[in-house]
């Protein structure tokens, strides 16, 4: 089936694994072909070695452009009083993502965009300072949001944004037909009062309110520098919770009911699954502990004190995001909140998924959080990645903030991972976990987001409280 990554847990044949990851991408092909076209490869590996192939061309496509010289040239580039050692210093520590190709080490397209964000010692020294200056108003915006909730018992807005995008001219198939789809808001604790206001072009199909995954979908012919897009508004309304250890202590000893909300305490393959190294990690942050807010606590502050946050490759190209964020004690937002939900399943703390876009007067940008549901306040807000930010710049106030609450500079379109379209894709998705930007693709073959323009934008943001 295609979007099912859930084989990706399976193992794979070790001369694949070692022609991958030499950076031997064409050879890793050709043994997955060889084993393949096999008659008694058992059916569980052929997935996996079919889901590989998709692994492998994804890594080729352009995610690691950058040579060991070019790499050391954006660096000198990019900051005052440069020293050559530096690069190696941060490739070493994890902070500078690379990978062997033909044996060559190669940077990510985003190295120098993730040092510059996410290393404060850095700060001063860079060049171009547009983007520290538009981090600071951010944080500055944050933290008037966490006083004015705890102000006023919460927050409510109204909030109109344009979603759009389009092919890049070089991937541009004038007269053939394409399939589109755009998140919408979905129905849920939060959000209300959505409403489509303008659309185009082309035949269009629009998923349910409550869906999971929620899209508008639209089929037609392309046309030269065609924008799919959409316009539509929504109220966003959370309210600010004060929660007391000794209250989910006393809710805790009352038996649940049977089952209640057991569909968020399971595995969910490749991505939350309770491997001995996270059960093992479990057991020491939670310790004897059986508060399950204490709990929650203890893995909320793991997290936003020992994972950095960091931009990371393609998520199809990684075997196990959780794992990942936990051995490698890096990793965006994403893999951050998928990190919690996965530990809080284990310590029996049901959590869940939620994830769009971060919406501001002045900018949209994909984001990811989780939910954890403590008795009896019921389901409660987590973002781990605005959390540890606050943490390392001081900010108390915003650290503790994001455990339990949230802010109203959100669009909710995803409610769970790995979850169809409606209508479903015929290709690979540039995102198989959710749908943050859009997706397109053509009838024989999906399109990467490398190959995509997205032009979201935000129209109107009026404050109600």
């Amino acid at each position: 089936m295609v979007n099912d990554i859930s084989n990706q847990q399976f193992p794979l044949p070790e001369d694949v694994l070692k022609l991958k990851h030499a950076g031997d991408f064409s050879g890793a092909l050709r043994k997955i072909a060889y084993l393949l076209e096999r008659d008694r490869t058992p059916e569980p590996l052929r997935r996996r070695l079919e889901l590989e192939q998709h692994v492998i061309e994804a890594l080729c496509d352009d995610q690691y452009p950058y040579s060991i010289d070019e790499a050391q040239q954006i660096m000198k580039d990019g900051l005052a009083d440069y020293r050559e050692d530096e690069l190696e210093r941060y490739r070493e520590c994890g902070a500078a993502d690379w990978i062997f190709i033909d044996g060559h080490v190669r940077f990510n397209r985003r190295f120098f965009a993730n040092l510059a964000s996410t290393r404060p010692e850095l700060e001063t020294r860079l060049l171009v300072r547009t983007n520290v200056e538009e981090s600071i108003r951010d944080k500055a915006l944050r933290d008037e949001q966490v006083r004015l909730m705890a102000l006023h018992g919460g927050r409510t807005a109204r909030i109109t944004v344009h979603l759009g995008l389009r092919v890049k001219k070089p991937f541009e198939r004038p007269g053939v037909p394409v399939l589109v789809h755009l998140p919408l808001p979905r129905e849920c604790r939060q959000i209300s009062e959505i409403h489509i206001l303008a659309h185009g072009p082309g035949e269009m199909t629009i998923a349910p309110a409550d869906a999971l995954q929620r899209t508008i979908a639209f089929s037609k012919n392309l046309q030269c520098e065609q924008e799919f897009w959409v316009e539509f508004s929504y109220v966003n309304h959370v309210d600010y919770l004060v929660l007391d250890p000794a209250v989910a202590a006393e809710a805790a000893t009352c038996r649940p009911a049977e089952g209640a909300h057991s569909e968020y305490l399971v595995e969910q393959a490749p991505h939350i699954v309770f491997t001995p190294y996270l059960r093992a990690l479990a057991a020491e942050i939670v310790g004897d502990e059986t508060n399950p807010l204490v709990k929650a606590r203890r893995i909320y502050d793991f997290i936003t004190t020992n994972v950095m946050y960091s931009y990371v490759r393609r998520y199809d190209t990684i075997d196990d995001l959780s794992e990942y964020a936990a051995v490698n004690l890096k990793g965006d937002c994403g893999i951050q909140a998928l990190l919690f939900i996965t530990l809080c399943r284990i310590c029996g703390i049901p959590a869940r998924w939620q994830s769009g876009l971060y919406v501001t007067p002045e900018e949209i940008g994909c984001h990811d959080w989780a939910e954890f549901f403590i008795a009896p306040y019921g389901w409660l807000f987590c973002d781990c990645s605005f959390g540890g930010g606050a943490w390392r710049g001081g900010k108390t106030d915003r650290w503790n903030h994001y455990f339990g609450n949230l802010d109203v500079l959100r669009l909710p379109a995803s409610g769970a991972i790995q979850t169809p379209f409606d209508p479903p894709k015929r290709h690979w998705r540039g995102d198989p976990i959710d749908n943050q930007r859009g997706e397109m693709e053509y009838e024989d073959a999906g399109l990467s987001h490398s190959q995509i323009d997205f032009l979201h934008r935000t129209i109107s943001f009026e404050w109600m409280d």
